[in-house]
């Protein structure tokens, strides 16, 4: 979650590739403790399996923490290690670096977020049968950080409700998205119905899916082989918050 930056902006001069090698090389020798690497994991396999990054509360009941400040003390460590980047002001605001990602043989294309910036498209209210990124759709047009998603999205998508408030994401927000066509289970997922375009947490069985809330007093959707109108529109790869 983060403010949103719209004007457009330059970034600094990029580096050398010297530099940038000198860089890499630092961050190979990184050395984390039995517990930093534990938590690098836990990052990674939600990042892996949810799309967000785990919140220092859920870090906490994850590793049996007393506390969400012990959580946040061994994220420092990493963030200080160069492990991690946390975005100040956001309870899911951790990305991994290019050195975490190594280890998974995964390169981040921003090594140094502030080198660009990406252009998103708004998208608001949707026609059924056209697709969710016609241009009649678009309502803005947002350049944000791409550090901020734990995958380059394609489009932002207002959220409406708070059907997802116990994941974290409320109404207002600008839920980032990337575009797809399949989902793991527990991943969020962005999904139209005939008209309606929703947010919910992904569970596949057999034939039949469910759109499960993040809210008790929100039902799951069941949506089953013979509905024709379903549509899997992409996955959550971040949330935008404006705080104005």
């Amino acid at each position: 979650m983060h403010s949103i930056d719209q004007p457009q902006q330059r970034g600094p001069a990029v580096f050398s590739s010297a530099f940038q090698y000198f860089l890499r090389q630092i961050h190979a020798m990184i050395k984390l403790t039995a517990r930093q690497q534990q938590i690098l994991d836990l990052i990674k396999d939600a990042i892996d399996n949810t799309g967000f990054p785990p919140t220092r509360a859920e870090i906490a009941t994850e590793l049996g923490f007393r506390s969400a400040n012990a959580a946040e003390e061994h994220l420092q460590a990493l963030a200080r290690k160069g492990a991690i980047v946390i975005a100040p002001g956001t309870s899911r605001g951790i990305r991994l670096t290019e050195s975490a990602h190594r280890n998974q043989g995964t390169q981040l294309a921003l090594p140094h977020p502030a080198l660009m910036q990406l252009s998103l498209p708004l998208v608001g209210r949707v026609a059924a049968g056209s697709p969710i990124l016609a241009q009649e759709h678009i309502q803005a047009s947002y350049n944000v950080d791409p550090a901020l998603f734990s995958a380059k999205p394609d489009y932002l998508l207002k959220v409406r409700g708070m059907s997802m408030r116990d994941a974290g994401i409320l109404d207002g927000d600008l839920l980032a998205v990337k575009k797809a066509d399949s989902a793991r289970n527990g991943q969020i997922v962005v999904a139209r119905l005939g008209d309606d375009v929703t947010v919910k947490r992904y569970q596949k069985s057999g034939s039949v899916i469910q759109l499960l809330p993040e809210n008790p007093d929100f039902e799951p959707i069941i949506v089953t082989s013979k509905q024709e109108d379903f549509v899997l529109e992409g996955l959550a790869v971040g949330l935008l918050r404006s705080w104005a």
